[in-house]
């Protein structure tokens, strides 16, 4: 399923208004106006699985899956370069991780990941993970980041995850989900501010973020 074709047919219909960002905009910083989507920049890597474990494949394709299953569903934002947002994007070893700890198997391909995952916890599931990974109505950058240690973000899922500024001068930045047995993911540095100029970012992390205790 490939996501540029599955969204491109699809109009974002937004997201509730009134979310809880405790972040404020860098000091300075001029406000991004491009309106390239996420949607895109997953896309724009060629759409297909291959060998890399470092970008975003899975990922792409969970969008499509879930939006050719629900094309209703609000994970269709990511398609809409008009609507702010910040998205923390696990990356395919992230996925692969994931699917370990949930089926108890090493798979070693992205294509098995995915399907081991859709087997294991069902689309719906998958649509309430993703969308706990954006962060709508802001556009929130990697220095933004590092000034918000403590702040409690509310997704596009309706649950929280809280910033953790471990080191300003190193860059490192834990995100504090909802599953406490299990390992926080960090910013990954190198893969930030991704789709910067767009009123939608996103930023690498090294772990699926969990919205339960999985």
């Amino acid at each position: 399923m490939r996501i540029r074709r599955t969204l491109s047919a699809l109009v974002a219909a937004g997201v509730a208004a009134g979310v809880g960002l405790a972040v404020a905009p860098a000091a300075n910083a001029a406000p991004p106006t491009g309106t390239s989507s996420l949607a895109a920049l997953l896309a724009s890597d060629g759409d297909t699985f291959d060998r890399s474990w470092r970008d975003f494949d899975i990922l792409d394709q969970a969008v499509g899956a879930v939006l050719a299953a629900k094309p209703s569903s609000p994970v269709a934002v990511l398609a809409d370069g008009t609507i702010p947002l910040t998205a923390f994007v696990p990356n395919d070893r992230a996925f692969q991780v994931l699917a370990k700890d949930l089926t108890h198997r090493w798979y070693g391909s992205e294509q098995e990941v995915l399907t081991a995952l859709a087997g294991a916890v069902g689309i719906d599931a998958i649509e309430q993970v993703l969308l706990y990974h954006v962060v709508p109505g802001a556009t929130i950058d990697s220095g933004t980041a590092l000034a918000s240690d403590n702040a409690a973000l509310t997704t596009a899922q309706g649950g929280t995850f809280t910033v953790d500024v471990l080191s300003k001068r190193w860059g490192i930045v834990k995100l504090r989900d909802q599953d406490r047995n299990d390992l926080n993911p960090f910013l990954i540095p190198g893969q930030l501010d991704l789709n910067a100029g767009n009123v939608q970012i996103a930023h690498a992390i090294t772990f699926v973020l969990r919205p339960i205790d999985l």
